[in-house]
């Protein structure tokens, strides 16, 4: 066979040539020159090891390589990474084959789900098949090309196998154009067989030249932008909701301009927390499920809704419901077509930067009402009153107010410990949040403006996302004085601790807060309002002996996870990893350790007791998560959660 010319050539493996291209490609955003993979992190096995970890072990001086504990929260932590580098770069991460690569399934879905570039490289079956079956081989009997890498495929914005050498000319250009593109970024795959990392091949020299990768900016259409400036201009109750796409834009600035000129108020999404950082009297909080139940109230009454940079997603929508105004009107700014024509919405395509400073040009001397700017001031002056009583620290908590909640040692409830949290936070320091209770409760609560910014990961709301981000986070914000503080609760903590290990041997100076309130009990909110009987979400020990003794007896009343709490040791465990630990109990010992941790070396954790089953003031919304419409008579709370779930349903709308 006649080889194609490719000029001159470079013998490699197929290990080594992955890694040289890595190092040579650069991205570009606003004229700025940055590496666009500065380093790699991996597990490695029999399945990566060989090839991969010869050729990482080469170009280690280049393309330095961090050592981790689960692949998945390596994953993670390159997730949070591009995401506070505002997708302009990323870390390539290695997997070995079989449950190496598997535990980075959930990654790569969080990746995609939130729009953020991501380069995994799994390592593969061999492509050869004389070895089959190999270890952590899965073998289809109607299908021999099949591995269990294929489960990528869904959760990615691009995969590919490589097998055969020549197949990185191709492959590897298109996997950047994706990890580059403002629209179809996500998680891209690079599919990597272990036979075929060590092939050596003679590689053109030229394919290793620097290569630069635009990252750009849509341009809006300017009849587009006419059109959405018409709508907004004829409203009598605009309202902007801003979501993660303005932080990715860089368009913060051209926000508050338009929110200052029209005075149009503005409310954020979970992504969209810190897009206002200099409010306005126009400014109203997060909106939503978890948004504040003032800001609802304002968004109830809308009659046009421009949202910028974001999905629309059911926490911020209520499921559809919170939109009452029956003449209520849609328009949206969007680089991503199938976000930017949600709900029927007169759309700008295009870039939220240059989007915002055409429409204020289109806008002229619009300015809102002054009705509507005086009610939003109403409403606002007031949440802030209900804001400050729900995190004030310093007024004692009557517990005597939950007669069913536990008797334990907590004496602050978690809005105290947020408000304890707010009080040392600095400008340029970061708060961490994904799951459970704490992203709804500091989006309701935390001021993200002045520098204090949020990193939420809600699009996927991930368990054990944030120890890992906060090691992302870290990477992707050098200066020590900076403050990076994972938020977590105890069910995220005894989930995914493993990286505690990695940030410690990496020297990363981040703190964890965990609020220890014995167990998932967000969901045991949920479960009350939904079901009526909390049931599996609080860390218990199981009454009247184990399960498994009386599994073989005659069926009847088994025993149950009604016991006392689990004894677990939160701050052995995070020191057994390598962290400093703390335990605080009271305002002032929080306080203290806060501040006397604020520039220690190496991971942080403090354990803060927390009054279990007590909320921030509610949304006062709806949401689409329905009671079982059966209940044989043997569960009669039953009853009231279907009665108010069907009023609400009610008020769902569809817009289109």
């Amino acid at each position: 066979m006649t080889k194609p010319n490719y000029g001159e050539t470079v013998r490699l493996t197929v290990a080594q040539a992955l890694l040289k291209f890595l190092s040579a490609q650069y991205s570009v955003s606003d004229g700025v020159r940055r590496r666009f993979v500065p380093a790699a992190m991996g597990i490695f096995g029999h399945g990566n090891v060989a090839g991969l970890g010869q050729a990482l072990d080469q170009y280690s001086d280049i393309l330095p390589f961090v050592q981790g504990r689960n692949e998945q929260g390596l994953a993670h932590a390159a997730t949070a990474f591009a995401k506070q580098s505002k997708r302009k770069q990323v870390i390539a991460v290695t997997a070995s084959v079989g449950p190496g690569s598997m535990n980075m399934i959930t990654a790569a879905a969080l990746a995609t789900v939130n729009r953020v570039p991501l380069l995994l490289l799994p390592g593969d079956v061999y492509t050869t098949r004389r070895q089959g079956p190999v270890l952590q081989q899965l073998e289809d009997p109607s299908a021999p090309d099949i591995s269990s890498n294929d489960a990528f495929r869904p959760v990615s914005k691009f995969f590919d196998r490589i097998t055969r050498p020549e197949q990185l000319l191709y492959s590897l250009p298109q996997a950047f154009r994706v990890l580059a593109s403002p629209t179809d970024t996500g998680a891209v795959v690079i599919s990597l067989p272990q036979d075929i990392q060590s092939h050596a091949f003679d590689f053109p020299v030229e394919f290793f030249a620097e290569r630069e990768w635009k990252i750009r900016r849509p341009v809006p259409a300017q009849d587009d932008v006419d059109a959405v400036a018409k709508l907004l201009a004829s409203a009598k109750n605009p309202v902007i909701i801003a979501g993660g796409g303005i932080t990715y834009s860089g368009a913060t600035a051209e926000l508050e301009a338009l929110a200052n000129a029209t005075g149009i108020p503005v409310c954020e999404t979970f992504g969209g927390q810190s897009a206002v950082q200099n409010p306005g009297h126009w400014f109203m909080h997060g909106i939503g499920l978890e948004g504040a139940p003032n800001t609802n109230k304002l968004v109830a009454k809308a009659d046009v809704v421009l949202s910028i940079g974001t999905r629309l997603t059911d926490f911020a929508t209520a499921s559809q419901s919170i939109f009452h105004n029956p003449k209520v009107k849609f328009a949206s700014i969007n680089v991503t077509e199938l976000d930017a024509f949600k709900q029927g919405a007169t759309p700008i395509l295009g870039d939220a930067k240059l989007a915002l400073v055409a429409l204020a040009k289109a806008l002229g001397g619009y300015k809102v009402p002054a009705d509507w700017s005086a009610e939003v001031k109403k409403e606002m002056a007031e949440w802030k009153e209900i804001r400050w009583n729900a995190i004030n620290p310093d007024v004692e908590f009557d517990k005597s107010t939950l007669p069913d909640s536990p008797n334990t040692n907590a004496v602050l409830t978690q809005g105290q410990l947020i408000g304890l949290m707010q009080e040392a936070a600095k400008s340029g320091d970061v708060m961490i949040t994904a799951a459970g209770g704490p992203p709804g409760d500091i989006l309701k609560v935390w001021d993200a403006t002045q520098g204090r910014t949020t990193h939420t990961e809600f699009g996927y709301s991930c368990m054990g996302y944030e120890i890992p981000a906060a090691i992302g986070v870290r990477l992707a914000t050098p200066d020590q004085s900076k403050r990076v503080l994972s938020f977590i609760g105890d069910g995220t903590f005894v989930m995914a601790p493993t990286e505690i290990v990695t940030a410690a041997q990496e020297g990363l100076n981040l703190t964890i807060v965990i609020s220890e309130n014995h167990g998932y009990q967000v969901i045991r909110r949920l479960q009350m309002w939904r079901v009526g009987n909390h049931y599996g979400n609080e860390f218990r020990y199981r009454n009247d002996g184990p399960m498994v003794s009386q599994s073989a007896q005659a069926p009847g009343k088994a025993p149950r996870l009604e016991g006392d709490y689990i004894n677990i040791d939160l701050v052995k465990m995070a020191e057994g990893m390598g962290a400093q630990t703390f335990y605080a109990t009271t305002s002032a010992e929080v306080r203290k350790v806060l501040s006397d941790t604020r520039n220690l070396n190496g991971p942080v954790v403090i354990v803060v007791p927390t009054v279990q089953h007590e909320l921030l003031p509610p949304s006062a919304v709806w949401w689409d998560v329905a009671p079982a419409e059966v209940d044989s008579g043997e569960q009669p709370w039953l009853q009231t959660p279907r009665a108010d779930y069907n009023a609400g349903l009610a008020t769902q709308r569809w817009h289109a």
